[in-house]
């Protein structure tokens, strides 16, 4: 009769598998905390958005609804006060290079 702290020797395949799942384990355990390492690195570099200039205005009688800045080039949305709404693309210095008028269809 056999005592219990005596097994029967491990078959070869059985062996193998168990390998191959303790590799797969710490594979998925690496790869989890590469993954969260990234998202930490890059979540931690996200800047503030570019404050819009102050030097810029609406056009008189006009109040702004949404800005926008673009490279060499800025965008506001103003309604006046009969309600129609414009989009003027502004220059760097300020002055309005493009005005187009907002149709709701």
């Amino acid at each position: 009769m056999t005592s219990p702290d005596e097994f029967p020797p491990e078959p070869p395949r059985l062996r193998a598998l168990r390998r191959l799942v303790t590799t797969l384990t710490i594979v998925l355990i690496a790869g989890v905390i590469v993954v969260v390492v990234l998202l930490v690195i890059r979540l931690s570099r996200i800047s503030a958005p570019p404050e819009f200039p102050d030097h810029l205005a609406a056009p008189q009688g006009e109040s702004v609804r949404a800005a926008t800045m673009g490279t060499g080039w800025n965008a506001i949305v103003t309604r006046d006060d009969s309600g129609v709404e414009r989009i003027h693309i502004l220059r760097p210095d300020g002055t309005i290079r493009q005005t187009v008028e907002v149709t709701v269809e």
